[in-house]
């Protein structure tokens, strides 16, 4: 799952806060410049923190939005087969849900993307393998593997979906690792929720995927 974040700033919640303030000022918790392991922190004024400097985004980040994007496209193209081929009664509703939650994700990339005036890469999902930078994504199926999900039906197409589908999620796991501890990106505020909601949601995901892998395994007819 997720590496934790090496920040220099920690916001930390207080109970009570000391001398006469306004309610908006006691509702707000201090931010903390964390000092050596085994030291207290040192709480900042309101002075210090205007004149800190925010993490920009990067160019890794943008590769990594765009491949993001291209990458649930994929996904995508994958819950589009279910309900035509499917032959358990729980994998057409956990599709929905998932392609749901791809589109949701996708919307914020590109917003992401916009907003910052980098190109947002085609999210048909006719680019199966490769990122923008031309490298293999990991998790992604093969034209090979999609015509071979596309030719099942019944049990079979639901195993086969379930086991691309983990590894299609995985693979988004690693992207995030990858973006967070390259030491090239991930440090951007909006983005680094971004990474971090990718990473909560495929993880969740995958659960539930396997869980209903192995109903399906243990039924009657394995």
């Amino acid at each position: 799952m997720l590496i934790a974040r090496r920040t220099l700033i920690a916001v930390l919640a207080v109970g009570a806060v000391a001398g006469c303030t306004s309610d908006d000022e006691a509702d707000r918790p201090p931010v903390v410049q964390l000092g050596p392991p085994g030291e207290t922190g040192t709480p900042l004024t309101d002075d210090e923190l205007t004149g800190l400097d925010q993490p920009q985004y990067t160019d890794a980040d943008v590769a990594f939005v765009q491949g993001m994007i291209q990458h649930h496209a994929q996904a995508l193209v994958m819950t589009d087969l279910v309900v035509e081929r499917a032959g358990s009664d729980d994998l057409p509703l956990m599709a929905e849900r998932m392609d749901v939650s791809q589109r949701d994700e996708i919307a914020l990339l590109e917003e992401w993307l916009e907003t910052r005036g980098e190109d947002v890469p085609d999210a048909s999902g006719e680019h199966h393998e490769h990122g923008e930078d031309g490298q293999v994504m990991p998790g992604m199926l093969t034209d090979d593997d999609l015509a071979r999900l596309a030719a099942a039906t019944g049990r079979d197409f639901d195993e086969l979906f379930l086991l691309y589908m983990i590894r299609h999620h995985e693979g988004a796991l690693v992207m995030v690792g990858e973006l967070l501890t390259a030491g090239e990106g991930g440090q951007e505020s909006a983005l680094f929720q971004l990474a971090q909601h990718i990473d909560s949601d495929q993880g969740i995901e995958i659960a539930r995927m396997k869980s209903l892998l192995a109903e399906i395994a243990a039924s009657p007819g394995s």
